[in-house]
């Protein structure tokens, strides 16, 4: 016989195994075959039973079970210490819980209080600053698009990514309701830094993809001509009939002579509002290949160990999800807005969000 699955201790039951062992003593089955068959002692089923026969009842007694150290308004005022610092950890909180009120409330007891109240710790949103002019442009740029549809399907989109040696697992959580994703104390600002690792280009379109191409040192105008453009995004943009060319903003894409280059080879252009790389759902690809690398547990040296399994190609099925939920969000996007009245400064903090699942 198969063991018998092993259960925490004063696990509770539900009502569906109190139907259940109701309905299979009714049926004539003994306390010992039912609560084989529930996988429960035949003291819990003889009290179950004794329960329905005696008083019809299947529910519990109101004031069953340890009481709650805290009472409805310790629960508001601990609920507001939590949404005063959002990304305070539940230890953080019990010691601030223990100085403001005196009273000793272990971690545990914190997050089972907040999640009671609907607050569980979620990762934040990371973005890169953003001015009133770079949301303005970006909500701006949502609305010319919104009504694509067969369009997306000849965009290509190419970006650059660097994947490190080294990655964190974003231990830090903000502690939100549903919905408060976009919200300004819901979101850690993050900067680019230097560290060892591997720069990679590439680019997607609809069905196809390009080759990952890996750009060692400093990427500027000329070497972004020599060694991306000439050999391999303008062929591949070649083989696309009526290709449109996605790039970001940064100044190697947007120097003169990248411009001329681009007009002498007759590539069309999609603008593209600055500060916005997180809108290409090329990042998305990217978020894939390093989710990849950080599951990987061979340990990794050097960059040219690293170069080995990023350089493996993606699925084609990937790259069309990802695309074909573009539609999808700008108009999410857009008829937020017209719905709810938001500011022109909450839209543009939620500016062109993708639901997409990998």
């Amino acid at each position: 016989m198969p063991r018998r699955r092993k259960r925490a201790r004063f696990e509770q039951l539900t009502e569906f195994e109190r139907g259940r062992i109701i309905g299979l003593r009714e049926a004539g089955l003994s306390y010992r075959a039912v609560a084989s068959r529930v996988q429960r002692n035949s003291s819990t089923v003889m009290r179950v039973w004794k329960q329905w026969t005696d008083e019809c009842r299947t529910t519990r007694k109101s004031g069953s079970g340890p009481r709650n150290v805290t009472s409805a308004r310790d629960d508001r005022h601990l609920v507001r210490m939590a949404r005063t610092d959002r990304t305070a950890s539940s230890r953080q909180l019990a010691a601030l819980w223990s100085i403001a009120t005196g009273v000793s409330l272990c971690a545990s007891s914190i997050r089972r209080r907040l999640l009671q109240c609907g607050l569980r710790a979620r990762t934040p949103l990371y973005r890169i600053p953003l001015t009133h002019d770079h949301r303005r442009l970006r909500l701006q740029w949502a609305n010319q698009h919104r009504d694509w549809r067969a369009d997306w399907q000849h965009v290509v989109f190419s970006d650059e990514s660097r994947f490190n040696l080294w990655y964190h697992d974003g231990r830090i959580r903000v502690r939100r309701y549903a919905g408060e994703r976009h919200l300004p104390e819901c979101i850690i600002e993050r900067h680019s830094g230097r560290t060892p690792g591997v720069m990679v280009w590439g680019a997607i379109a609809y069905h196809r993809r390009s080759q990952l191409l890996r750009i060692v040192g400093n990427l500027n105008s000329n070497r972004y001509i020599r060694e991306v453009l000439q050999p391999e995004a303008v062929p591949f943009l070649q083989s696309l009939p009526g290709a449109v060319f996605q790039q970001d903003n940064a100044r190697p894409h947007t120097a003169r002579i990248v411009k001329s280059f681009f007009a002498a080879q007759q590539v069309q252009l999609l603008p593209w509002p600055a500060c916005s790389p997180d809108m290409s759902p090329i990042e998305h690809v990217w978020d894939v290949i390093g989710r990849r690398l950080a599951r990987d547990p061979r340990p990794v040296a050097s960059a040219d160990e690293l170069w080995v399994l990023p350089s493996k190609g993606r699925p084609l099925t990937v790259m069309g999800r990802i695309l074909a939920s573009l539609q999808k969000a700008s108009m999410t996007y857009t008829v937020g807005i017209f719905l709810t009245g938001w500011d022109d400064k909450a839209c543009a903090e939620a500016a062109f969000t993708y639901s997409i699942v990998l």
